[in-house]
């Protein structure tokens, strides 16, 4: 397993400048072990300066104020969850900021869930930490590595366990906790077996452009309410969307968007499973850019009516960068690549698969995805 986890550097800087960092992310995803790192090489959840929320001891000593002495390091986990957490914590930072760094993490998305107090503006950094990336996994990262992340998908406890009876127990788990108790005590939401079907069609839903109104009659609720439970799951980091990029030179689809997993080894089927990868590993690489440079990074995907689509186009400050398809085998180029390299303004495109094709031609080049990681310095 590698030491550290991609941020570590950029999480050390922004707590030497004093600023309070704040790590978000999928559930099960590292961000208690990241942040423990920060008290000590050995440290763990018995440690004095951890304050976890889900422990009443821990929460009745943070709301009376009760910090470890001489401690450098505090981490505040879950502490979201407490409706006047914001004001907590800028009453701990403003008196603290000089003695002390301040950690805090979440598994639902700190930036959304501000539920009341002062304003934390100036105060912290937020970052996302994703699943391990092949990349991240060092760098001689082997083709029995990328089939690891692609069976077993990028959360640390399955991933380096590779046990496929405790994945799948991983996995039931896992969600069972989203749904019965993030769901629970954020949104409050009562229609919860509900939310539960939702999330058990929507694998199957990954990588083709998503029919709300589909969803809706499966369900037998109205179009407003899917949407509102798809966003909910959004910001509690179980899914994603894509949304369609429209060119004046092209007759794009400028509707219904797309859908992927934080945890891409649910999806059963081979192709949308590896496409889904290559989905978290840019939005992974978008985050990155957006949370550590500060520009607005986007991930849309390319549609015309007559069907023909490029799976992924990354955009920076609203121009894009590159293009990207999957396909498993890379023999040949999607003729698609060709079409929309001639019409719209897309510096490169890339074919990505699993084998280990490597040609150019034009505009498009066909590129392992291990050696696309690696050109484009994916995280």
């Amino acid at each position: 397993m590698p030491q550290a986890r991609y941020l570590r550097t950029t999480l050390s800087k922004v707590l030497s400048d004093r600023k309070m960092a704040f790590i978000g992310g999928p559930r099960q995803v590292g961000k208690t072990t990241l942040a423990l790192g920060f008290l000590g090489p050995r440290a763990n959840a018995k440690h004095p300066a951890y304050f976890n929320w889900d422990d009443p001891r821990a929460a009745a000593r943070l709301r009376r104020v009760e910090l470890p002495a001489s401690e450098p390091v505090l981490v505040f986990d879950e502490i979201h969850k407490y409706a006047r957490w914001r004001g907590l914590v800028k009453g701990i930072y403003d008196v603290e900021k000089s003695e002390r760094q301040i950690v805090v993490t979440g598994s639902a998305r700190l930036d959304y869930y501000r539920k009341g107090g002062d304003s934390l503006v100036g105060r912290y950094r937020y970052f996302r930490l994703h699943p391990f990336s092949l990349r991240e996994l060092g760098p001689r990262a082997s083709a029995a590595d990328l089939a690891a992340l692609l069976r077993f998908g990028g959360f640390p406890e399955p991933l380096f366990r590779q046990d496929a009876a405790e994945h799948r127990i991983w996995q039931r788990d896992r969600l069972s906790r989203v749904l019965r108790e993030d769901l629970r005590d954020l949104e409050h939401v009562r229609e919860v077996s509900l939310v539960e079907q939702l999330v058990d069609l929507l694998p199957q839903r990954v990588g083709s452009p998503l029919s709300v109104a589909n969803l809706a009659g499966d369900l037998q609720v109205d179009h407003k309410t899917v949407e509102r439970w798809l966003q909910i799951l959004e910001n509690l980091y179980v899914c994603f969307r894509a949304a369609p990029l429209g060119f004046s030179r092209v007759r794009a689809v400028k509707k219904e968007r797309k859908l992927y997993l934080w945890d891409w080894s649910a999806v059963p089927e081979p192709c949308p499973r590896f496409e889904n990868l290559v989905a978290c590993q840019l939005l992974k690489y978008c985050h990155f850019v957006e949370d550590t440079q500060g520009h607005r990074m986007e991930l849309r995907f390319l549609r015309d009516t007559n069907r023909r689509e490029v799976d992924f186009v990354v955009l920076r400050d609203e121009r894009p960068l590159f293009a990207v398809e999957c396909k498993v085998s890379g023999k040949q180029s999607d003729p698609a690549l060709a079409y929309f390299a001639e019409r719209v303004g897309v510096p490169r495109f890339y074919q990505t698969h699993l084998g280990d094709e490597h040609h150019e031609r034009g505009r498009v080049t066909v590129i392992p995805f291990a050696r696309l990681c690696q050109e484009l310095e994916l995280p």
